[in-house]
C-alpha cells in the first residue's frame, strides 16, 4: 500500500482520492481553499462537487501546501490547466529526487499553447517521472464507484506500471500507453467539440447532426493530435475517441451543457454561472484554434467554436457555415 498526496479538491481530485482511499492507500487530499477543506474534513464528504460520497477512512484532508507535499513523495495533481504551471511552482521547493507526479488536469497552457508535460519539464525539469491520467471519466460515476476505464501515459514504464496498479480495482480499469501528447491532446481537444455538440443540441438539432459531429470532430482530432506527435490509435483509443463521446453525449459534461446554453440563446456569463466549475473547453478552443492556423490544419468544427465564443457569431450561423463547405471526399486531410 502507498502514501499518494491528490492536489486539487475540485470533483476530478476528490474522486480520484475516494477510489484511491478504497483501494486501501493512504491519501492525502489537499485544495487551496481553506474554508472549502475545513468542511470537508468536518463533513467527511465533498458536499459541494460529489454530495452524498462519503469518504473512505484512510482519506485524509489539509489546506496546508507543506504537509500535503511532505505527505508522500508520489502527487497527483487535478487543478485546472490554468492553474497548472502555478501549483507546479508552489511545489517545486519540495521536490526531492525520489518525487513521482501525474497529472489528471485536462486542458493546453492558455499563455504558450503547449502540452502539460511541457510546462512540467520547464518547471520542474525532465529527469522525475511523470505522467498523465486521461479518459471518459465523470467524477460523479468514479466517486460512485461506476464502472470506468481510462488511459495513464508515462515515458516512464515503471511509473505507468506503479499508477495502474494503484488504481486499478474490479470496478475501475487502467490502461498504460507511453503516448503522452497524444493521451493529452486527446482530452484537450474534445472539450472544444463537446462545446459544438453542446451548441447543435441546444438549437434542437437531432442525433443524425451530433453524430455527424462527432464523427467529424474526431477527424479534427486525429488531424492536429498526429501533426504534433501523437499516435493515431491512442487518438482511436480510451483518451481520444472514449472522452470524445462521452463529453458531447451526456449532460455530466460541463462543456455540453456550456454548449447547449448558447444553442439555445442564453448569456454565456449566466450559463458559466450556474455551471459553477471550470469549462476548459473555453480557454482551450482560443489555443486549438491557433494551433491549427499555425500549422496550416483544417479543423472547420472547431474555427466555428471559436468564433461562437470569441468573436460572437451567432450558433445558428455557425452551423450554416458548415453545412455550406464545399463538398469533399470523407477521409481527405483538409
Amino acid at each position: 500500500m502507498a502514501n499518494i498526496t491528490v492536489f486539487g479538491a475540485g470533483s476530478w481530485g476528490t474522486a480520484l482520492a475516494i477510489l484511491l482511499a478504497r483501494n486501501q492507500h493512504q491519501v492525502m487530499l489537499w485544495g487551496h481553499r481553506v474554508d472549502h477543506m475545513t468542511a470537508l474534513t468536518h463533513e467527511r464528504a465533498n458536499q459541494r462537487y460529489l454530495p452524498g460520497i462519503a469518504f473512505p477512512d484512510r482519506l485524509a484532508m489539509t489546506g496546508n501546501l507543506d504537509a500535503a507535499a511532505h505527505f508522500s513523495p508520489l502527487w497527483l495533481i487535478a487543478v485546472p490547466s490554468h492553474a497548472f504551471r502555478r501549483q507546479l511552482e508552489a511545489l517545486k521547493p519540495y521536490c526531492t529526487p525520489g518525487c513521482r507526479i501525474a497529472w489528471a488536469t485536462k486542458g493546453l497552457e492558455l499563455q504558450t499553447g503547449e502540452p502539460l508535460h511541457r510546462v512540467v519539464g520547464h518547471v520542474v525539469g525532465n529527469n522525475l517521472p511523470a505522467a498523465v491520467l486521461s479518459g471518459p471519466t465523470f467524477a460523479g460515476e468514479v466517486a460512485a464507484g461506476q464502472p470506468t476505464a481510462i488511459t495513464v501515459a508515462s515515458k516512464t514504464a515503471d511509473f505507468a506500471s506503479e499508477l495502474v496498479g494503484l488504481l486499478h480495482n474490479d470496478r475501475f480499469r487502467a490502461y498504460s500507453s507511453h503516448d503522452i501528447i497524444g493521451v493529452e491532446l486527446g482530452g484537450a481537444i474534445k472539450n472544444v467539440l463537446a462545446i459544438a455538440a453542446g451548441v447543435a443540441d441546444g438549437l434542437g438539432y437531432g442525433a443524425n447532426a451530433r453524430a455527424a459531429l462527432i464523427t467529424r470532430g474526431l477527424a479534427e482530432m486525429i488531424r492536429l493530435g498526429t501533426t504534433l506527435g501523437g499516435k493515431p490509435d491512442t487518438l482511436m483509443g480510451l483518451s481520444g475517441v472514449g472522452d470524445l463521446i462521452l463529453t458531447c453525449t451526456d449532460n455530466q459534461s460541463r462543456n455540453r451543457r456550456f454548449g447547449v446554453g448558447l444553442g439555445q440563446g442564453r448569456d454565456r456569463q449566466t450559463v458559466a454561472t450556474e455551471i459553477g466549475q471550470e469549462i476548459e473547453g473555453i480557454p482551450t478552443a482560443k489555443i486549438v484554434h491557433a494551433l491549427a492556423q499555425r500549422h496550416g490544419i483544417d479543423m472547420p468544427i472547431t474555427e466555428q467554436t471559436y468564433r461562437i465564443l470569441y468573436e460572437n457569431l451567432p450558433p445558428a450561423e455557425a452551423v450554416t457555415n458548415l453545412l455550406l463547405r464545399d463538398p469533399k471526399p470523407e477521409n481527405s486531410h483538409v
